[in-house]
């Protein structure tokens, strides 16, 4: 049986994720600045409590943005230095997707516009519908003024904001039935995502791991994350 390990440090959260035997377990914490310091050992500490080894794992997943500059290099730097040294691919999982599968995981929200507020007056956006269990993009993800966000065209029902664009809420055009501005990607969800990728046979090389920044310029003023 599969055995997956996600980690995410896209934005202010930090949480690693185990599937194991068809059981997962995770370990989630809001600590902005501090994912250096804590994500080896979360992943140290999710191991010994499933009592699995880190060569027993099949595949590692990581958020690979849109997110925070320094957060998903943290990520990625981790999980290659993991996935070279096992010889073991990696899974790259959108945060705006993974945002979007814990609103349908806590909401059952079947329809979610997942926004991450991106700094510098712009919002990371992205739309997803659930299909068997797994929420899907629809159209493109995309770096953008709050008031350019938008729906997909025939975009009929039910819509969830969900994400830290949200506090752009009043600015948004699009229309949703309620919203969550404090929801943050959590690696239960990423897993979820993972597995589906993992089944579908698109698990990449570890030199392939890359971030997705979506915004050119990389590039941010000081003092800002």
């Amino acid at each position: 049986m599969t055995t997956l390990l996600a980690l995410d440090t896209a934005t202010e959260a930090c949480s690693v994720a185990l599937l194991h035997d068809g059981k997962v377990l995770s370990h989630y914490e809001v600590i902005p600045r501090l994912h250096a310091q804590r994500l080896l050992p979360m992943v140290q500490t999710l191991l010994g409590e499933a009592g699995v080894a880190l060569s027993a794992v099949d595949a590692i997943a990581f958020g690979r943005g849109p997110g925070a500059f320094t957060g998903v290099r943290i990520a990625i730097g981790v999980v290659q230095g993991l996935a070279f040294a096992l010889q073991r691919p990696v899974l790259p999982v959108s945060t705006l997707a993974t945002i979007a599968q814990r609103a349908w995981r806590e909401h059952g929200a079947a329809q979610v516009a997942a926004a991450i507020d991106a700094r510098m007056d712009e919002v990371y956006w992205g739309c997803y519908r659930e299909h068997g269990g797994e929420m899907q993009l629809v159209g493109s993800e995309a770096v953008l003024p709050p008031e350019q966000a938008v729906l997909p065209r025939a975009a009929g029902g039910d819509w969830f904001g969900a994400g830290t664009g949200w506090g752009y809420a009043e600015r948004i055009p699009a229309a949703v039935r309620a919203s969550d501005a404090g929801m943050l990607p959590h690696a239960e969800d990423l897993l979820h995502l993972a597995a589906f990728a993992w089944q579908r046979g698109e698990a990449l090389d570890a030199d392939q791991a890359q971030p997705v920044y979506l915004r050119d310029n990389v590039a941010t003023p000081k003092g800002i994350k």
